[in-house]
């Protein structure tokens, strides 16, 4: 009787993904209507302005610091050439503007 070498074949368990979830404004309104002691409508209100606050100075290109969270900037994009999706062909990219978001190194830290 001849002994066979088993090899462990066993791949090591590779974590499992991190189930990704996600706060909607409904959720956000009742967090802050219960920390703030407003109604559900005051403080959807107040929400709604702070986002049309943030994106009309965004549109104005002012950056928006949100402390203990981050900075949001408006940053420039250049004209470029990129290819086509599914063809070889090569288009021109116009230039643009994107929002670029810089974690708080306090928001950094705690992550």
């Amino acid at each position: 009787m001849t002994k066979k070498s088993t090899k462990s074949t066993a791949k090591a368990a590779a974590p499992a993904p991190a189930e990704v979830s996600k706060m909607n404004k409904t959720q956000l309104v009742e967090q802050v209507a219960e920390q703030t002691n407003l109604t559900k409508k005051q403080a959807d209100e107040a929400i709604s302005a702070m986002l049309d606050i943030v994106v009309g100075a965004l549109k104005e290109g002012k950056n928006v610091g949100l402390p203990g969270l981050g900075t949001l900037s408006v940053k420039e994009t250049a004209a470029r050439t990129g290819v086509k999706p599914g063809t070889t062909e090569k288009i021109q990219i116009p230039a643009g503007k994107k929002v670029a978001f810089k974690v708080a190194t306090t928001l950094k830290g705690t992550l």
